[in-house]
């Protein structure tokens, strides 16, 4: 076995699939070409904008209906949520839209003041009169616009912020109901892509963007009608020449959103390849796979890339075609403003005012246009993030309720991928307050059976029964009172060891959280913490360690008081000696349940009532300690193998 050790080393990195044969992740017509003039340079330029849109929409389609993954959700579902958002604050709504109106509408009543001060001193000459009622009127509007353009900012952040956790305690909601099974199957960097950076972009669309595009909105239509009040002759041609930024508007509008969402999957794509590559350094590193992981990394970088070029130059066109439409209305209003009043068709007040007019219009409408990108940015991440949504619930709750706690199996039938079962026709039947070991080789179905037992996952064929009832028909909140699972994996919130252990059940006291954490073996060390159960710990506080960790997961699940407990290698990062101690303290507090334990440990087998021997997704022996070892079967050979 151990000469047959380096040459197992040296060609496991050989059964990775060799990616040397497929083709480039970057087309070569993508890159920028070598040579050529101007004019050839500036038609590949386009070429590969139009090949950056295809890939775009592409990737987009894919995302309606993935085979794997997250899907994403239609314009529709983005504006009904934001929609639902808004009717549900219709009076901060309509008081946002009044006192932003209100301080548009004085800020558009000075140029009309202007051009009468204009018109007066024309007429009037030197003798003008009247200047100080104008001049204090001019005043008392503009402050009168400062009190309204306060208590409209005001409102607005309030909106916002209110908006703002309205939808992130939806998206926490929706992520909180996905199927646990899904969760696993789909890709771990895309989840995490959606609830950090999309979460960070919709919540600033939603803070910010909302609330300035209305304010914007409001200000870009009552200039236009103070425009066409003032003067027609002036306001149309001015009009039409900022409607000539409509079709590049358009255009924008219409791909602006798919480039987004490419975005959005490149990045996950880059968050998922990291996330591998470092959860599995050690394999990476052993197996001398470094060069193809790093040369993975580069290859999503490049992919993000060529997508941020893509949604760059629809930006860089829009601006293009904006920067002209709001310059040359300046010279056209004064043109057709000389000519008008070399006819008599407007006086110099007028052209004073469209003037006025025609250069504050220029900052809400380009305001108007940089809030849309904003929102275009943010409705592409809601609609990632809505997508979750999407995904069906593995389960309906019923009605019924269980009628006893005895467990009960039949014909259990298992499958994550279609037509490769794992668990084949497993029956097994758990007396109240038995001790059942269930033990095997990896991969043999323990972990599996361990999830169906414990309703995460709904069986392909069969039944998982507490009660009499299915256990993915209970209610959620009801499944947890009676059967719980507890895996090597845990987690710590940030908070105090008090909040981590009472979240199974709030209403616990400390008396009930010392006797938990007594149970399992923990209560010293928590008392010597600086603060004892109120000490903050979590990302960013006082650090666990992994054993401490997995003792404050299992004295929740103490907590919790489930009649039935699942332990799938509860005990897997506690070291052997520490895990005795903490099954042995455990055993009186768990007298009267149910209890499943998976392991390879086989101590936990050997104080067990019973013992099931799964291999190959089947249950081939079943039976006490003493019974396995006179059978002299898998269990026997298992056991030598362990205490030789």
């Amino acid at each position: 076995m151990t000469s047959m050790a380096p040459d197992l080393l040296a060609t496991s990195a050989e059964t990775w699939r060799d990616r040397s044969a497929d083709p480039p992740v970057i087309p070569d017509e993508l890159r920028p070409p070598g040579h050529g003039g101007a004019r050839a340079r500036n038609r590949a330029l386009w070429q590969r904008h139009d090949l950056r849109r295809q890939r775009a929409e592409d990737v987009y389609a894919a995302s309606r209906n993935p085979v794997r993954g997250w899907p994403v959700s239609g314009n529709r579902a983005v504006l009904a949520f934001f929609g639902d958002l808004v009717r549900s604050r219709k009076r901060s709504f309509v008081l946002l839209v009044v006192l932003n109106a209100l301080a548009a509408g004085s800020a558009l009543v000075v140029p009309r003041l202007l051009g009468e001060l204009v018109n007066r001193v024309q007429s009037q000459g030197a003798g003008v009169t009247g200047l100080d009622s104008l001049a204090l009127t001019v005043v008392g509007v503009v402050v009168l616009q400062a009190l309204f353009t306060f208590a409209a900012q005001r409102t607005s952040t309030y909106f916002g912020q209110d908006l703002l956790a309205s939808a992130r305690e939806y998206v926490v909601g929706t992520i909180l109901r996905l199927p646990v099974g899904r969760v696993e199957s789909a890709s771990t960097g895309d989840l995490v892509t959606r609830v950090t950076r999309d979460v960070g972009t919709m919540a600033r669309s939603v803070q910010w963007g909302v609330p300035r595009l209305l304010i914007s909105l409001l200000t870009v239509v009552l200039s236009v009608l103070a425009m066409l009040l003032n003067s027609l002759v002036l306001a149309v041609p001015a009009l039409l020449v900022f409607a000539l930024c409509a079709p590049a508007v358009r255009t924008y509008l219409r791909r602006a959103p798919k480039a987004y969402i490419t975005e959005g999957a490149t990045y996950s794509r880059i968050n998922t390849t990291l996330t591998e590559t470092v959860e599995g350094s050690r394999t990476v590193e052993a197996l001398g796979l470094s060069a193809r992981r790093v040369r993975a990394g580069g290859d999503d970088i490049e992919v993000s890339g060529q997508a941020e070029r893509y949604s760059m130059t629809l930006r860089n066109v829009l601006f293009a075609a904006l920067n002209g439409a709001f310059q040359v209305p300046q010279v056209v209003t004064l043109v057709v403003g000389a000519y008008g009043y070399s006819r008599g068709w407007v006086d110099l007040g007028q052209i004073t005012a469209a003037m006025l007019y025609v250069v504050a219009l220029g900052e809400p409408l380009d305001a108007v246009i940089g809030e849309v990108d904003r929102l275009q940015v943010g409705a592409a991440s809601t609609s990632r993030l809505l997508g979750i949504a999407e995904v069906p619930p593995d389960r309906e709750a019923g009605d019924r309720l269980p009628d006893g706690v005895e467990l009960a199996a039949a014909d259990l039938r298992f499958a994550y991928r279609e037509g490769h079962d794992v668990l084949h026709g497993v029956d097994l039947r758990l007396a109240v307050g038995e001790r059942l070991a269930v033990v095997g080789p990896s991969g043999s179905g323990k972990s599996t059976l361990g999830r169906l037992l414990s309703g995460i996952n709904r069986p392909r064929t069969g039944t998982a029964r507490v009660g009499g009832v299915d256990l993915v028909d209970l209610p959620l909140e009801v499944l947890r009172t009676e059967v719980a699972l507890v895996t090597q994996e845990h987690h710590v919130f940030i908070g105090t060891v008090r909040d981590n252990i009472v979240l199974a059940r709030e209403d616990s006291d400390d008396d009930a959280v010392r006797d938990a954490l007594r149970a399992v073996g923990s209560l010293a060390w928590v008392e010597r913490l600086p603060d004892g159960l109120d000490t903050m710990i979590g990302s960013g506080r006082f650090a666990l360690t992994p054993a401490q960790a997995q003792q404050v997961a299992l004295a929740r699940l103490i907590i919790a008081d489930p009649h039935t407990l699942v332990l799938d290698e509860a005990t897997s990062l506690i070291d052997p000696r520490t895990a005795r101690t903490l099954e042995g303290s455990m055993n009186n507090l768990l007298t009267g349940r149910t209890v499943v334990a998976i392991a390879h440990r086989l101590h936990t087998a050997h104080d067990a009532d019973r013992i099931a021997v799964v291999m190959d997704g089947r249950i081939v022996e079943l039976g006490s300690h003493d019974e396995l070892i006179a059978l002299d079967g898998e269990y026997a050979d298992l056991w030598r193998a362990w205490t030789s």
